[in-house]
């Protein structure tokens, strides 16, 4: 059992930047794959970026790359999203997911995960 809680939402300004926290609970964290989604208003969730176990491989949807950057820290049990140069279509509710079956790939399929945070609100003012 994993346990998700992020951190470090807020407003910020076109152009801005946030970095998003996931402390994890659970002896699990360093063998999971972990995974940040969002979903804006009436929208579908959307997968934003992934890491490996390690932190060695990454995985990001196109519109963020570049911009954003998924790190981990298993000493401290938690994820982190970096966003830089923050665009109002950026706005939504962005969640962590850990993917609790043991497998290596990186998933961008948010039914592929199996624990999830409750969600920190981000928004980007232009």
């Amino acid at each position: 059992q994993v346990q998700l809680a992020e951190s470090g939402g807020g407003v910020v300004q076109a152009g801005g930047s946030l970095r998003l926290s996931c402390a994890a609970s659970g002896r699990t964290f360093s063998r999971s794959v972990m995974g940040w989604f969002r979903q804006a208003p009436g929208k579908e969730r959307e997968f934003v970026a992934a890491i490996s176990t390690s932190g060695g491989r990454t995985s990001y949807v196109d519109s963020v790359k570049g911009r954003f950057t998924i790190s981990r820290d298993n000493a401290k049990n938690t994820v982190y999203l970096q966003m830089n140069s923050l665009k109002p279509e950026d706005t939504a509710v962005y969640y962590c997911a850990a993917d609790g079956s043991g497998r290596l790939v990186l998933t961008t399929k948010a039914y592929e995960y199996d624990y999830w945070g409750q969600g920190t609100q981000v928004t980007v003012s232009s």
